[in-house]
């Protein structure tokens, strides 16, 4: 990289700083003056006129300063030397917030809070994909003799409770046995692979308990199947109208905050963008038109996968207008996302 390259990329770098900071174009004087570049005033014109010639900066109005592209955030982030670190005060507390929740849920809902809290944007995280998940455990609980109480763990923390009513009052050897039958059908295995073998189970159960068997089983396939419409939790919306005027066609050609609102509802949209997040550990930026949604061409995504013992449960992340804190939004997507996998894994 030349030093004529460098010097430019500090001036698009001081660019977006000024104005992710005042939401106003920046001009030469301004950055003359707010920041060390050690250039004159008319080096600094040309490296601008240098950068809108290339697309990096744009002229919202005449006369006014510049404002960064899209494409001027993408060699901002993609240049990204330092992320901003937290510190070990900020990261203690975000591992006591989320330890301190007492399900899988409550810690979901936590770490969509404090993601928000955090970044001042939406936060998304994405229930545990099932078909990455296992079996850990199934309990069978007799509530009356011809009522069962099923409790479905997962390695994900996910518990599901269900209600099996029998046609046939069950005593409680019996009720061992069928214990035995589930619970060696479904531990250890993907719920994928679970729902195919507690499926195949009647055929195999003793014909006193078939009938238990298959009622069990039933309630047990419906638990497993995935429900895509649960699988998302929001939190900071009302973030989004706090940055309104982002919204508003000053840079590029974003779309509306009605517009944006509207894919969160839908919420599918925002499950193809996290489905696309495979690796904890690796934050991936999308901005603008890089995320491929014609509602979202003035957003940013900034995702992650997040998970336990090597396995991704489900991505996470954040969404707000493209004039955001990369540096911050990625530390702190990348911070509560390897904490919510560490609790979940020693639970």
């Amino acid at each position: 990289m030349s030093s004529t390259d460098d010097r430019r990329f500090e001036v698009l770098r001081a660019i977006v700083a000024d104005y992710v900071s005042t939401q106003e174009p920046v001009g030469s004087k301004a950055l003359v003056e707010r920041h060390n570049l050690g250039v004159s005033s008319a080096t600094v014109r040309n490296d601008m006129a240098f950068l809108e010639s290339e697309g990096y900066i744009a002229q919202p109005h005449t006369s006014s300063g510049r404002v960064p592209t899209d494409k001027g955030y993408r060699q901002f982030v993609d240049r990204i030397a330092d992320v901003k670190p937290l510190s070990t005060a900020e990261r203690r507390a975000i591992l006591d917030f989320l330890e301190s929740g007492v399900d899988l849920d409550d810690v979901l809902r936590r770490g969509v809070r404090l993601l928000a809290q955090l970044t001042r944007q939406v936060a998304v995280v994405q229930y545990p994909t099932l078909s990455a998940s296992s079996v850990r455990h199934l309990e069978v609980v007799a509530l009356t003799p011809a009522r069962l109480l099923l409790v479905l763990i997962t390695d994900s923390g996910r518990v599901d409770q269900r209600i099996v009513e029998l046609g046939d009052v069950l005593d409680d050897e019996d009720l061992a046995r069928l214990r035995g039958l589930l619970g060696g059908a479904l531990d250890g295995k993907r719920l994928a692979a679970a729902s195919i073998a507690v499926s195949e189970l009647a055929d195999e159960a003793p014909e006193d308990l078939r009938d238990a068997v298959i009622r069990s089983a039933t309630v047990l396939v419906e638990t497993l199947v995935e429900h895509p419409e649960e699988r998302l939790v929001l939190g900071g919306t009302a973030n989004l109208t706090r940055n309104a005027a982002d919204f508003t066609g000053i840079s590029g050609f974003p779309g509306s905050l009605r517009a944006v609102l509207e894919a969160l509802e839908e919420q599918v949209v925002v499950l193809k963008l996290l489905a696309a997040t495979q690796d904890a550990g690796t934050v991936t930026v999308r901005i603008g038109e890089e995320t491929q949604v014609e509602q979202m061409r003035g957003t940013s995504v900034i995702s992650t996968g997040y998970g336990a013992a090597g396995t991704v449960l489900g991505g996470m992340g954040v969404l707000g207008p493209t004039r955001m804190d990369y540096p911050g939004t990625i530390a702190s997507v990348a911070a509560v996302a390897r904490y919510i996998g560490q609790v979940l894994a020693e639970r």
